[in-house]
């Protein structure tokens, strides 16, 4: 690419491929620009998708979004993605969460029932889990019976 212009060599040999994998690496994994494009217009499509994400996970985590306080949920968790490679919105929700415990009952319960129905190890997608399973947290009973999860206050 010369001058904004797309080149023959651009073209063959998966060098447009290659370019465009370099693009989206940058909109949506963090790396490095690639010479040749607008910064700015690159600059606002990674806010525009990093908004759409946290929209997505929002909508998926709605207690851990709302933790964050009124109207900080988007610039919060798009500080956070903006270095990591989208997984999803449960996974994206789910490692968000981890990395930053969150400090609200109704978060941290979300996370709590989440992780009762489902196993995720960070690595691979998440599973369903299998059997009947039960967990204690903040004073409530949390029980896994046939692929639901029911809840009991213990005080």
């Amino acid at each position: 690419m010369s001058g904004g212009t797309l080149t023959g060599s651009d073209l063959t040999g998966g060098g447009l491929a290659r370019r465009q994998e370099e693009l989206v690496r940058a909109l949506v994994a963090g790396a490095a620009m690639p010479a040749g494009f607008d910064a700015g217009a690159v600059a606002a499509t990674q806010t525009a998708l990093l908004r759409k994400r946290a929209e997505d996970v929002a909508r998926t985590w709605p207690r851990l979004a709302a933790s964050a306080g009124a109207g900080q949920w988007p610039r919060v968790f798009s500080a956070w993605a903006a270095g990591h490679a989208p997984l999803g919105s449960l996974r994206d929700g789910w490692d968000y969460a981890r990395a930053n415990p969150p400090g609200d009952a109704a978060a941290t319960r979300e996370l709590a029932l989440r992780e009762l129905l489902w196993t995720y190890d960070g690595e691979n997608s998440p599973r369903p889990r299998r059997g009947p399973a039960a967990r204690l947290h903040s004073g409530e009973l949390l029980i896994r019976w046939r692929g639901r999860a029911l809840t009991f206050r213990t005080r």
